[in-house]
């Protein structure tokens, strides 16, 4: 039997197991919750975003730095996509007004 699971009468329904909450790991259930955004995140839903509206990029690379992931585990890998993202294009900015200006 599965440790993670109960089997007693009074918290199954229909056949169901029925998740226990774990004392000594208290993050057992803390993600079952949807992430904002649609359910693909801050990160991923920025990055795409991004696309249309570039200052999302930076607004999201502001979030990874400042550790925003640590509320979210799952939002750590859309973030430093747009932290990427934002780096890419300073720089493909900054190559282009400096060969519009040169």
């Amino acid at each position: 039997m599965n440790e993670g699971y109960s089997t007693v009468a009074m918290n199954q329904r229909e056949g169901d197991y029925v998740p226990i909450r774990d004392a000594e790991n208290v993050q057992l259930g803390m993600f079952d919750k949807p992430l904002p955004c649609f359910g693909c995140g801050i990160g991923w839903f920025s990055l795409l975003l991004g696309f249309v509206f570039p200052l999302m990029w930076y607004f999201s690379a502001i979030l990874y730095f400042g550790k925003y992931y640590n509320k979210d585990p799952r939002e750590r890998s859309g973030l430093a996509a747009c932290a990427i993202a934002a780096i890419v294009f300073t720089i493909a900015a900054v190559i282009a007004l400096l060969v519009y200006l040169l």
